[in-house]
């Protein structure tokens, strides 16, 4: 397994590209089983959940090229054109489903397009068990027959998808993603309430309008989605990474340098924004990206709470807990999202930070100093946190197990490597 050896202590300056979102890129992907006609996505980001977004897809009959010299060139311009053949089977098997959660996506689409679907239930993961009970209570409502069988969800709506009037019992990004693509093309009218507003979501609506969608409320947390019977191409560009954003942010606040966020956007991370601001970090726009950098000597200690958008997302809170372990005062990180996003705790606590969990919530004690050590990293966001920490160390850090990094960051060595980092990877 590949590992990532950094040694820290050297201010990062100078210019990192942003990719397009992972999180909105995904669930767009599974679009293209909509629509016979072809969907080109732009400024999609070169991860190991996408490739394995495009193995599924392609397993359930989508004809897919990629074209990486698209306008802009190289990651920035990466392009894929995705068209929604019939396909030879139905069933998202558990080989690629255990992969990433997010395969589950295709479950409102097969139901939509075929009226049928076999997809494998994703289990549990580290950060916590995120059913899919929500999921499969919307489809019910919508006309669904479902069955659980062998590890897997077997669903029919032999007479078509119906409008209905969801609820959603709390916030899910995935369920409100999935019924949303699922009502494009049902029959009447379809509400979904407590909807989630997270720009993910956003990009999916307006790609689904862009293909001829019917929806109103798009940003609100009551989407209305009248269907019509075919959907047709489209050229979407994905939106840049919010949460990339934040992390190289924190990267620049941590080491006490300026860096530049090309291509990223504060109009989708307005919280992020004024957390790291309360903390004594900057960031302006201008010139097609954010600048960053803090406005004082010293990190701030504060409280974080994680919230559904347009709350501090759940997805930054590893890499908040890095920059305040080294703050001036003590903190108070509050995970009210997923029951086990601490399991970075342990590990930045080898490295000198001073953590207590109790509950869903920890205390954290800047030290002002971290120290390098051997780690290992337990999930996506956990692993960029020692990163993020490793850079702000002295002396080495090791960092097993990157590839949970590399589900989300995409060449993550080099763009730090640029900036000044010392940090390589091991094979």
């Amino acid at each position: 397994m590949d590992r990532i050896r950094i040694r820290g202590g050297k201010p990062l300056h100078g210019v990192i590209q942003i990719g397009g979102a992972k999180n909105a890129a995904l669930p767009l992907m599974a679009v293209a089983l909509l629509s016979p006609e072809t969907l080109r996505l732009s400024n999609l980001p070169h991860l190991v959940d996408i490739t394995t977004m495009v193995q599924l897809l392609a397993e359930l009959g989508v004809e897919i090229n990629m074209n990486g010299d698209a306008p802009n060139g190289g990651h920035i311009g990466r392009a894929l054109e995705l068209k929604g053949a019939e396909p030879a089977s139905c069933t998202a098997p558990y080989d690629l489903v255990r992969k990433m959660r997010a395969s589950v996506l295709v479950l409102g689409p097969l139901l939509a397009r075929w009226g049928e679907a076999r997809v494998s239930l994703p289990g549990g993961c580290a950060i916590g068990t995120r059913p899919i009970d929500l999921h499969l209570e919307a489809f019910k409502a919508l006309g669904v027959e479902i069955e659980l069988e062998e590890g897997y969800v077997r669903a029919a709506a032999p007479d078509g998808l119906k409008g209905a009037y969801v609820l959603f019992p709390s916030v899910s990004v995935g369920a409100t993603e999935n019924v949303l693509m699922a009502a494009t093309l049902a029959d009447g009218e379809t509400v979904i309430a407590n909807a989630a507003r997270e720009p993910e979501v956003v990009d999916l609506a307006h790609c689904l309008k862009a293909m001829g969608a019917q929806i109103e409320g798009i940003g609100t947390d009551t989407l209305k989605v009248t269907g019509v019977a075919q959907l047709h191409g489209a050229d979407y560009e994905v939106i840049p990474d919010r949460i990339e954003s934040g992390s190289y942010a924190v990267a620049a606040a941590i080491t006490g340098g300026e860096i530049t966020l090309q291509g990223a956007r504060l109009d989708i991370m307005d919280a992020v924004v004024d957390v790291l601001a309360k903390a004594g970090v900057e960031m302006t726009t201008g010139n097609g990206g954010v600048r960053v950098a803090r406005t004082g000597e010293a990190i701030n200690g504060i409280d974080v709470m994680t919230e559904p958008y347009p709350g501090f997302p759940t997805d930054m809170q590893a890499q908040i807990m890095a920059l305040l372990a080294v703050s001036k005062g003590a903190s108070m990180i509050t995970e009210t999202i997923f029951e086990n996003r601490f399991m970075h705790v342990p590990e930045l606590c080898r490295m000198g930070a001073d953590i207590n969990v109790h509950g869903s919530s920890a205390i954290v004690r800047g030290v002002g100093k971290l120290s390098g050590a051997e780690t290992m990293a337990t999930d996506l966001r956990a692993s960029v946190s020692l990163v993020l920490a490793a850079l702000a160390s002295e002396g080495e850090t090791i960092v097993n197990r990157v590839y949970h990094l590399d589900r989300g960051y995409e060449r993550v060595e080099e763009k730090l490597a640029a900036c000044g980092a010392d940090i390589e990877r091991l094979e």
